[in-house]
């Protein structure tokens, strides 16, 4: 059995919900969707000059190796129009690997466990969601310990239910 994916998406631009779940049809078309989390409304971090996203979890399985993966991934984004105009600017989707089983990986091309999860409330809270005892696989801590430790701020407002619940 391939070992689980855990991925971030985010949307700003747009009609926001319709491109997330656009983007997870077509994860669908790269492995099989396991699990999503609700939907959270989220304040930009780092370059906060921007409109809020929408961010949610979703647990992938797929054959693909972590490269193929991503190579899959970056299609995704650019087949729906993403566009690296500005660094953690606006976008209408964004798909990051956060943890590809118990792989580590630190290439030019591909860093898993993503390096920054362990700090961004956006991706915590809805990963914790659907795999709370999730371990990351080199701070040797569970998902939602990660979440507990986070400083107050990063605003993230659950919008929407869990997908069949």
């Amino acid at each position: 059995m391939p070992p689980p994916v855990y991925l971030s998406l985010g949307s700003n631009l747009g009609d926001r919900e319709a491109q997330l779940r656009e983007a997870i049809a077509r994860l669908n078309h790269i492995g099989r969707v396991l699990q999503v989390s609700s939907l959270y409304e989220t304040e930009p971090v780092e370059f906060a000059d921007q409109p809020w996203f929408l961010n949610l979890a979703v647990e992938l399985e797929t054959s693909n190796t972590p490269a193929r993966a991503i190579s899959a991934i970056l299609q995704i984004e650019q087949d729906m129009g993403r566009r690296h105009l500005q660094h953690k600017g606006p976008r209408g989707i964004d798909i990051d690997i956060l943890l590809f089983g118990d792989h580590i990986i630190d290439s030019p091309q591909l860093t898993i466990p993503h390096p920054a999860m362990q700090e961004r409330r956006f991706v915590l809270e809805p990963l914790a969601e659907i795999a709370p005892d999730l371990q990351h696989p080199l701070l040797k801590k569970t998902i939602q310990e990660l979440r507990d430790e986070l400083p107050p701020g990063q605003e993230v407002k659950r919008i929407t239910p869990r997908e069949g619940h």
